[in-house]
Formats: structure tokens, C-alpha cells, sequence
């Protein structure tokens, strides 16, 4: 018996001696595994948060401090999440170029996907079959040059009438923001939509906290056992209540449409807007693409926040730095005087022949890239970027606003010279990485040309046919500035200015 019982436990006292052996032969090994990975520097982090707390109140300016000390690729770990912060054009164009397809992807975000329905839009839909039918959808119906340039009498009827109502304020103080705002909207409206709507200062809060929620980091996206985080800030709350009120808005519209549709029958395809569109691509049982109305409103949602928001800032930032610098105002308004020759407003047939023109808009998205951040990507993939190896599902935010300050690159980076640009082929359209307000690649901004549009024609003309001054005596060198940071990066302030004919 005592024999049996030392046989039996002879091989377990062995292994008990062996076992730290063998931790210390797995520890090796592993680290071993380790150092063959090259792994981007990165941040000390803390327990369970990560480098959460690092990204700080303005993530765009807190990164590009981190990358100061830590380079130009670093790894976050944002919870257990871990996150590649690039800041500088050859990173960026690893990433959007060379490595497009790998990080094609977008990751699955709380508050986008609450506000998307289920991140079912062009922006956050993840990477497949799907994103590409609906982007396919919205830019041969909307977003394509030649749909661009069809919408040209709606640009330039809205355009005329901005100029009439600024015309009236008979030299008082005017709130140039709303007004932006307005004449952005109702484009998109119409041609969208097929018809303008009047609650225009509803529709602004609305889409200011649409953005400031895009904006917002969700800590229960990064660390889900920590959600009650979230409902703790309040977050949950707004953003449920929101999504609610732009569903509403949403239902309405398409059921305004569903009826014209019943009472009016079937039209030419070429005067449909992009809801009777995306409604004959849901009806037709023959199409081998399908979807619900969410899709619909997603699509409609994306064009409503990617297009009155940013086209309105980027005006709202070019008239700020040129009343700012009174003399390349006074290059801009000789250009279009020049052009216009005495006509009552520019055209967009005049648009080509403004270079400085063009150049203004270039040096204010450089130095106020509406997108700081642009919208973060994913690989579907293990890949090797500058030499660092990055696994599958991790995510990439590029800091597009550091890059365009980046003092390597931009002389007096931080000065607004829009003459930087007229002997330079740099330009915003995704080929030149150190400037990407748009980003690039295969899910670079789709309605940038309509963007575009937009801003030359009003800019054109409001400098043609306006000279502008700040109220009560304010000296242009003292504009507030100040940024509201989100998803999007606008004036704080609304800009108000006191407006005086030119002729």
C-alpha cells in the first residue's frame, strides 16, 4: 500500500517542483514573442482607464502635446482599447494611402451609434457591402461633380437672397452665423429634400448638439463595465433625446414625401431629391440592395451634420481671419472687383479665375481644420506601419488639425498667409497629406466638392459687395477666436458684424 501511494504521488511532486520551471519557461518565452514586436511609443497609462484621461477637454491640442514628447506615432491605450494617434503627413499617408484598405474600417462608437441608427449612415457604417451601396447611393443622386454643378441656380438663388437680407440691416449689428447657417441649410434643403424648412434656429441647436455629442468621449464605449459612467454625466439622456427629435424631424420628411408620391405619381428621376430616390431604391423589390427607413434617415442625417455644419464654419473662419488681416481682405475684394467687373454678384463661372480666392479657403482649413481629428479608423487586419506592428481592431484617430501646423512642414505655421498657397500645387483634395481637412482614401469626405461650392460662391460674394467692421468699436485684431470643440471645431461666439455696402 505504502509502495502504491509513492508511485502515485511521485509524478505530482515532481510536477509541483517543475511548475515554477515552468512559469518562468512560458514568462521568457512570451517576453521573448514581445520584443519581436516593434510597438509604437507609448504613454504610461493607468489601471483600467488607460490614457483615457490624457485626451483632456480639447483632444486635438491635448494629443499633439503627447506627440511632442512621444512622436509622431504613438500607441493610447483608451481602457483596454488600444489607439494609434498619428501627427504627421508620412504617417498619414501610410494609413489613408498605402495601408487604405487595411484601415477602411470604422469602429462601433456609443454616442454615433445611438444618434446613426445603429451607425447605418455613410460616416460611421463599418466597412462592406453596405457602406459601399449607400455612399454609391448618396453621391450619384447628390454629392458627384456634374449632381454638384446641377445645383448651381439653388446656390446662387440662396446666395442672392443672403446678400438681400444683409442689404437690409441698413449698416446694424447682424448676426452673420445665423445667417450662414441658413443659407447652407436651405441649399442642402432643396436639393435634398426638395423643399426648404423655416425653423432654422431649431435645426441650428440641434445640429450644435448633434456635434457636441460626436464630439463627447464615451467611456462606456472603451470600458463597458463602466457605462454607468455615462448615464451618470448625463449622457445617455441627451443623446436618446436627440436621436428622438431628429427621428421625428426625419419621419416627417419622409412621409411629406410618401404622400406627394401617392398624389403625384411617378416623375422623372431627374427632378427627384435624395429622399424620392433613396424611397425607389427601398420599394423596388427588383434591387438586390434593400434596407429600412432608418437607412433613409441615416443618409438624410449625414447630409443635414456633414453639410450645414462644416460648410457654414468654414465660411464663418475665412471672414473672421481676413477681417483679422485688412490687407489680404483688401487682395481678396481687388481680385473679385477685378473679376466681377461691375456685375451685381459673382457666379460661379468666376470662381476659377480667383486664385487668392481659393487660396483664402485653403489657409482657413489649414489653420481651422473644421475636423480636427477626422473620423477614426480601424484595422481589419495585423499590419506593419513605419515599421511598428499594430494588430487587428486597432484604432487610428489623425490628428489632421496638428498636421496642418506642423512647423516642419508650414512656415510661420501658425499665421494666417493665404499666400502660401498661390505658387504651391498643395492642395485640400486628399493627394496632399499635409493637408486634409476632407481626409482621403477610400472613406474621405464624400461631399467635399458640394462643401466647396458653397463656400467660394458666398464668400465670393460677400467680400465683393460688403465691407465688414466689428460693433461698438471693437478692433478687428481683437475677434474672439475662441473654439468650441467637438466633433467639429466652430467659432465659440457667433460672429457679429456691422455691414456696409461697397457700391
Amino acid at each position: 500500500m505504502l509502495l502504491l501511494f509513492q508511485f502515485l504521488m511521485s509524478p505530482l511532486i515532481s510536477f509541483l517542483f517543475l511548475l515554477p520551471t515552468l512559469i518562468i519557461f512560458k514568462w521568457l518565452i512570451s517576453s521573448a514573442f514581445k520584443t519581436q514586436k516593434d510597438l509604437p511609443p507609448s504613454p504610461p497609462k493607468l489601471p483600467i482607464i488607460g490614457n483615457l484621461h490624457q485626451l483632456g477637454s480639447v483632444p486635438h491640442l491635448s494629443l499633439r502635446s503627447l506627440a511632442e514628447k512621444y512622436g509622431p506615432v504613438m500607441m493610447l491605450h483608451l481602457g483596454s482599447v488600444p489607439v494609434l494617434v498619428v501627427t504627421s503627413a508620412k504617417a498619414a499617408q501610410e494609413i489613408l494611402k498605402t495601408h487604405d484598405l487595411v484601415f477602411a474600417n470604422r469602429p462601433k462608437l456609443t454616442i454615433p451609434d445611438q444618434l446613426n441608427y445603429g451607425s447605418k449612415d455613410i460616416g460611421f457604417a463599418p466597412y462592406g457591402e453596405y457602406w459601399r451601396q449607400i455612399k454609391s447611393i448618396a453621391i450619384v443622386h447628390l454629392l458627384s461633380k456634374t449632381r454638384v454643378q446641377s445645383f448651381r441656380e439653388v446656390r446662387e438663388r440662396e446666395t442672392t437672397r443672403l446678400l438681400e437680407l444683409i442689404g437690409q440691416s441698413g449698416g446694424s449689428v447682424i448676426n452673420l452665423s445665423n445667417m450662414l447657417v441658413k443659407v447652407t441649410n436651405n441649399v442642402i434643403c432643396e436639393v435634398a429634400l426638395g423643399r426648404t424648412y423655416n425653423d432654422g434656429f431649431k435645426f441650428k441647436d440641434m445640429l450644435t448638439r448633434f456635434q457636441t455629442l460626436l464630439g463627447v468621449v464615451s467611456v462606456g464605449t472603451y470600458i463597458p463595465w463602466l457605462s454607468w459612467v455615462d448615464w451618470l454625466r448625463g449622457l445617455d439622456k441627451q443623446t436618446k433625446k436627440l436621436a428622438k427629435e431628429f427621428s421625428d424631424f426625419y419621419d416627417a420628411i419622409i412621409e411629406d414625401h410618401v404622400v406627394k408620391k401617392e398624389m403625384m405619381g411617378s416623375e422623372d428621376d431627374q427632378e427627384h431629391d435624395l429622399v424620392d430616390v433613396l424611397l425607389d431604391v427601398q420599394r423596388d423589390s427588383a434591387s438586390n440592395f434593400t434596407f429600412g427607413r432608418d437607412t433613409v434617415k441615416a443618409i438624410i442625417s449625414d447630409m443635414f451634420s456633414g453639410g450645414t455644419d462644416t460648410t457654414f464654419a468654414s465660411i464663418e473662419w475665412a471672414l473672421s481671419e481676413l477681417i483679422r488681416h485688412p490687407q489680404a481682405m483688401k487682395r481678396l475684394q481687388q481680385e473679385v472687383m477685378e473679376v466681377a467687373k461691375g456685375r451685381s454678384m459673382i457666379t460661379e463661372d468666376d470662381i476659377d479665375s480667383m486664385p487668392f480666392l481659393k487660396a483664402v479657403l485653403k489657409e482657413t482649413l489649414r489653420l481651422h481644420t473644421i475636423l480636427p481629428l477626422l473620423l477614426p479608423h480601424e484595422s481589419m487586419d495585423d499590419v506593419k506601419v513605419l515599421g511598428y506592428d499594430l494588430k487587428k481592431g486597432t484604432q487610428v484617430m489623425i490628428n489632421s488639425w496638428a498636421i496642418a501646423r506642423d512647423p516642419s512642414i508650414w512656415e510661420d505655421a501658425d499665421m494666417f498667409m493665404p499666400e502660401r498657397f498661390l505658387n504651391s500645387c498643395v492642395d485640400f483634395k486628399g493627394f496632399h497629406y499635409e493637408l486634409l481637412p476632407f481626409g482621403s482614401g477610400r472613406r474621405g469626405c464624400p461631399g467635399m466638392h458640394f462643401a466647396v461650392s458653397i463656400t467660394e460662391l458666398v464668400l465670393a460674394n460677400l467680400v465683393y459687395k460688403f465691407d465688414f467692421a466689428l460693433p461698438n468699436g471693437v478692433r478687428a485684431e481683437e475677434l474672439d477666436m475662441t473654439e468650441l470643440a467637438g466633433l467639429l471645431v466652430r467659432k465659440k461666439d457667433p460672429l457679429l458684424l456691422v455691414p456696409t455696402a461697397r457700391f
